[in-house]
């Protein structure tokens, strides 16, 4: 396994007085696709939220390349190599598709070789032939290439994909999981939330399922493939 990248430890987050996470705990190495799983409303949003720093944990430890950044601004969080793909897309919607491409491009792994707007639109076609189309021409798919390219975009350490292809079309789904393989390929580490037990396990390399708040279970996809009573129970398949 290489170098621990991310390393979240006992963080507790509240929405107000209303506790969402109990002590949540994850980790990601570098070139590892990893999975956070569970039915709605069981946190798996909320954890993200506070890696990133939108919705900050009240206690416990966020470290990433062996920083503490809990505690840290959202933006600051994305300057040090967080790259996120957020759900409902959050694209801009009044510029182009190109302009949402370059608008916050950055080479922050100072790599020679990083992602640039050819390199974008190379992985996904459908991005060069609306490249002049604002974001709200686009369909849901073509929103969803948009944001996992803008993520890229900025060559993160540590790509973070919430809902990856939550309510869109099967072909375009999967275009999505096909991206994926390409970017795990690559080296490139990846946290994902999606509720696609089958295109997961045949993704990542490991898995934690959580329910309300709390990790109940974390292995890796045979593991996981081979446990029905864990999908049936937490995941609803």
């Amino acid at each position: 396994m290489n170098s621990l990248l991310l390393d979240v430890k006992g963080i507790e987050t509240f929405y107000g007085r209303s506790q969402v996470l109990f002590g949540m705990a994850l980790a990601v190495h570098a070139g590892e696709v990893v999975t956070l799983m569970g039915r709605n409303g069981m946190g798996k949003t909320t954890t993200i939220r506070s890696i990133m720093g939108l919705t900050p944990a009240a206690s416990g430890s966020i470290r990433f390349r062996d920083s503490e950044i809990r505690g840290l601004a959202s933006y600051r969080v994305a300057k040090l190599g967080v790259g996120l793909v957020p759900e409902g897309r959050q694209i801009f919607p009044n510029l182009s598709v190109r302009e949402n491409l370059i608008a916050t491009a950055a080479n922050r792994r100072s790599d020679k070789n990083g992602w640039t707007y050819e390199r974008v639109v190379a992985l996904f076609p459908r991005l060069a032939e609306r490249a002049g189309n604002m974001g709200n021409q686009l369909s849901g798919g073509e929103q969803q290439m948009l944001a996992v390219g803008r993520a890229l975009m900025t060559n993160p350490h540590l790509l973070i994909l919430d809902e990856a292809t939550e309510g869109l079309a099967p072909l375009i789904r999967q275009e999505i999981w096909n991206c994926l393989e390409q970017l795990k390929q690559a080296g490139q580490a990846i946290l994902i939330v999606d509720k696609n037990v089958g295109a997961l396990t045949k993704l990542a390399d490991r898995h934690y399922v959580i329910e309300k708040g709390r990790v109940v279970w974390q292995g890796n996809s045979a593991e996981l493939a081979g446990s029905a009573e864990i999908q049936h129970r937490y995941l609803g398949v």
